[in-house]
């Protein structure tokens, strides 16, 4: 799939909004999941942007693609893009996880419009994806489901029931979108309890199994479209993805995998200065460009 650069550089612009959202928020609320959240801005912003049918203004509109979370904590990234795609204000984000708020630190479905499943307990997400899928067929129509997972919620035992359900009733509206950054909470997935091989497994599952560079939107859109043309079969698309993706100092680092700026390690930035360092790195594409807020 090819796309246009005016559209790529629009993405890009796009998905680093979303990235900084993600700290602005996550700095305000104290808590929350950073690495996740920043390593999958470019898959949210893809789908939100390019991707899905949608309509922000009208969120239960009956044609919707049907898009599902099932890592919950990395919700920020989805908030973020939801409120920059139009969904509600901007301005909002800064509510995460605080007394009362629609944002919570897990998804919501009956709180916030356009979420469509609460999610929070690891592994769910594709049982409740699977159950949509075949709902739609049942009906004949024609809306696609988007199930986004981690890597890490693999090791539980209902994510595989769901991926042999999938491949038996031959979903071929199903798409999931897995995040393979290799950590989880404790540490590398490999480490703690190893997935691979994760193609053969979805394979031997009856899944027709794509892997890209989570960060190439020509590739997130390719492997989409591709999905979408394959018929019989549910498709997983790996995307080989980098926890902390635009704050140097959080990249590939397990240890912040569930603590916001200001509560994570800090051998390389102080506690006090690593949000400020952080939406500045993001501003600045890393130093590449002059920050107006310098």
């Amino acid at each position: 799939m090819h796309l246009h650069e005016e559209k790529v550089k629009e993405l890009e612009e796009m998905a680093n909004k979303v990235r900084q959202s993600i700290i602005e928020m996550l700095v305000e609320a104290g808590s929350g999941h950073s690495a996740g959240s920043l390593g999958m801005a470019d898959i949210f912003t893809a789908l939100y942007f390019h991707i899905l049918q949608h309509d922000p203004k009208n969120p239960d509109w009956e044609a919707r693609d049907r898009l599902l979370l099932s890592n919950g904590h990395i919700c920020p990234v989805q908030y973020a893009a939801m409120a920059h795609a139009g969904y509600f204000p901007v301005k909002e984000l800064k509510t995460l996880r605080k007394l009362g708020t629609r944002l919570q630190g897990h998804p919501h479905r009956i709180t916030l419009p356009g979420m469509e499943t609460s999610s929070g307990p690891l592994g769910s997400g594709l049982s409740q994806a699977v159950g949509m899928a075949i709902a739609c067929r049942m009906d004949n129509k024609k809306n696609w489901i988007y199930c986004l997972t981690s890597d890490g919620e693999h090791d539980a035992g209902q994510t595989w029931e769901a991926a042999m359900m999938a491949g038996r009733e031959k979903l071929y509206n199903l798409i999931q979108i897995m995040d393979r950054n290799n950590i989880q909470i404790d540490g590398n997935t490999e480490d703690v309890m190893p997935l691979e091989p994760l193609r053969e497994k979805y394979e031997a599952f009856g899944w027709h199994v794509l892997e890209i560079d989570g960060h190439n939107f020509e590739a997130i859109v390719g492997a989409v479209e591709e999905g979408k043309a394959i018929f019989e079969k549910p498709t997983l698309i790996i995307a080989h993805t980098i926890p902390g993706k635009g704050v140097s100092f959080m990249e590939r680092r397990f240890e912040w995998h569930g603590n916001p700026p200001g509560k994570g390690p800090e051998d390389v930035v102080p506690k006090a200065r690593q949000g400020v360092e952080a939406l500045n790195e993001l501003r600045t594409l890393g130093g590449k460009i002059k920050s107006e807020h310098q």
